[in-house]
């Protein structure tokens, strides 16, 4: 009952097995591609403005003691934990009206946090200073040691 004018129909399923398998082959390339960035130091293909909050913000808890140093100690230093704060609101005020939903409240959020930590260690420092508690660096020559007071690093245990 075939007619052979009639073309025939022929169904191809192996296309859905072609595109399954092409689809693992670039989920495993892309896969292996980042775990070789990872190899490489961990950073990212691209640097952007989240990077960049971040730098910032890291460096502000390191030297507000959030972050200890290669010996395991932490290091508190107002100043410059000061510092990267206000390079941040420098950065807040600069950018105010060009970013993003998302980058403005990553950005927001990462100021306040910053500041009431720095708040909450400023009193710290302050109380542990009054105790007679707070240990100053004994190397003077350390760099970016510096302390609260202007002179060198402090060993401050929170």
């Amino acid at each position: 009952m075939t007619d052979p004018d009639t073309p025939k129909i022929i169904v191809d399923d192996d296309w859905k097995s072609s595109a399954k398998a092409e689809k693992e082959k670039l989920a495993a390339a892309e896969k292996e591609k980042s775990q070789q960035g990872a190899a490489q130091g961990g950073f990212p293909e691209k640097m952007g403005f989240k990077e960049l909050i971040s730098l910032f913000a890291t460096q502000a808890l390191m030297y507000l003691g959030a972050i200890p140093d290669q010996s395991g100690r932490a290091m508190v230093s107002l100043e410059i934990a000061k510092l990267n704060i206000d390079l941040l609101a420098v950065v807040q005020e600069k950018t105010k009206g060009n970013l993003s939903d998302e980058e403005q409240e990553m950005l927001d959020g990462t100021l306040n946090e910053l500041r009431m930590q720095f708040v909450e260690v400023a009193k710290a420092v302050e109380q542990a200073a009054a105790d007679g508690t707070l240990q100053h660096m004994q190397d003077p020559g350390v760099a970016g040691s510096i302390n609260p007071g202007g002179g060198f690093g402090a060993d401050l245990k929170l």
